[in-house]
C-alpha cells in the first residue's frame, strides 16, 4: 500500500468514526445533551481550566465598570455557553427542518430577499457570537428561486477528516463551504458571470500582522480589524448586512437582519466595517457570556 493511499485510508477511517460519534451524540434528546453540556462546562472552567486566565483577562479588561462578582458570572457563563455551542453544533447534523427553523430563527430578512430578487450580491457581517454555526441554516429562510448562491468563508481545519465532518455539517442545509485562502477569487467570479451570490462573513477575527490596515475603539481597547470582508464586498457592489444575534433561551436563537448599506462600494472606506464592530460591541454588552472570549483578540497594540 502506498503513502498516499494508506493516508486516504486513516483519513477514511478517522471520518467513519467522528461521523459516527456525532450521529450517536445527535440522537439523543435535548435533556440528555443539556446534561452532557453543563458537564463539559464544569470540565472545561474547573478541572481542564481552558484559557480561563485568557477568558477572564478579556472579560475584566472590556468591561472595567464589571465587580468580581460580576465577572465571575460572566466568565462560567460563557463556559457555559461554550459547552451549549459544542452540543448545538453535533446537534445540527441531525435535526429536520422544522425543529431546525423553530431553533434557529431569522427576521426582518424580506429586506436582505429583494435584494436577492433584484440580483445584487450581498454580505452578511457576523461575529463569534451566539451560535455562529447554526447560521449556516440561514438558506432554509433566503428567496433562492433567482438562483443566487449561499456562501460561508471558513478556516479549513489541519485535521482532514474534521474538515470533511464540519464540512459536511456546515452544508447540510444548502450553503456553499468557501475556504478563506480562495473565496475572494470565487466571488469575484461569480460576480463577474452575473451570479448572485449572499455571503456570510465571521468578521471578528483577528488580522495578522501584516494584514493590519485600521484600528477602531471595540470593547474597551484600541483594536486592529480585519477589513477584507468590507473589500470584497466593495469589488463585487454588495449590499451589506449586520446580523444582530440574540439568544432568547437555552439552544434557541434569534438573528435579525440590519442593513448596513445599499452598495458598500458606494461608502467611504472601512465605514461598513466601523459600523459593523459598533453593532457587534451593542450585541455583546447585551448579553456577554456569549462572545468567544477565548480567542487572543488583542494581542497586537498599534505602538
Amino acid at each position: 500500500m502506498g503513502k498516499h493511499t494508506h493516508n486516504k485510508t486513516l483519513i477514511a477511517i478517522n471520518r467513519a468514526l467522528l461521523s459516527g460519534t456525532f450521529r450517536s451524540l445527535g440522537a439523543l434528546p435535548w435533556p440528555m445533551l443539556r446534561g452532557l453540556s453543563s458537564f463539559i462546562a464544569w470540565l472545561a472552567h474547573s478541572v481542564v481550566k481552558y484559557r480561563v486566565s485568557v477568558c477572564r483577562g478579556n472579560i475584566r479588561a472590556s468591561f472595567p465598570d464589571m465587580d468580581e462578582k460580576e465577572v465571575d458570572k460572566t466568565v462560567k457563563g460563557f463556559y457555559h455557553f461554550l459547552a451549549d455551542y459544542f452540543i448545538e453544533t453535533v446537534k445540527l447534523g441531525s435535526m429536520n427542518v422544522d425543529e431546525m427553523k423553530r431553533r434557529m430563527r431569522f427576521v426582518n430578512i424580506e429586506q436582505l430577499n429583494e435584494d436577492l430578487r433584484a440580483g445584487k450580491n450581498v454580505s452578511i457581517f457576523l461575529g463569534h457570537f451566539c451560535n455562529w454555526e447554526w447560521v449556516s441554516t440561514m438558506p432554509l429562510w433566503l428567496d433562492l428561486s433567482t438562483g443566487a448562491i449561499p456562501c460561508q468563508i471558513y478556516h479549513p481545519l489541519a485535521n482532514v477528516a474534521a474538515d470533511q465532518v464540519f464540512g459536511a455539517i456546515r452544508s447540510r442545509f444548502g450553503a456553499t463551504n468557501l475556504p478563506m485562502a480562495t473565496s475572494a477569487k470565487t466571488l469575484l467570479e461569480f460576480s463577474a458571470k452575473g451570479t448572485a451570490t449572499v455571503t456570510g462573513y465571521i468578521a471578528d477575527q483577528t488580522p495578522s500582522w501584516n494584514a493590519i490596515h485600521h484600528w477602531i475603539p471595540f470593547l474597551n481597547h484600541d483594536t486592529a480589524v480585519y477589513t477584507g470582508a468590507e473589500k470584497i464586498s466593495r469589488k463585487i457592489n454588495a449590499a451589506a448586512y449586520y446580523l444582530d444575534m440574540s439568544r432568547p433561551e437555552r439552544n434557541y436563537y434569534v438573528g435579525r437582519f440590519i442593513k448596513l448599506s445599499p452598495d458598500v462600494a458606494e461608502e467611504p472606506e472601512n465605514k461598513v466595517t466601523d459600523l459593523y464592530f459598533r453593532m457587534l460591541e451593542d450585541s455583546i454588552r447585551r448579553q456577554p457570556p456569549l462572545w468567544l472570549w477565548t480567542h487572543k483578540r488583542w494581542k497586537f497594540q498599534r505602538q
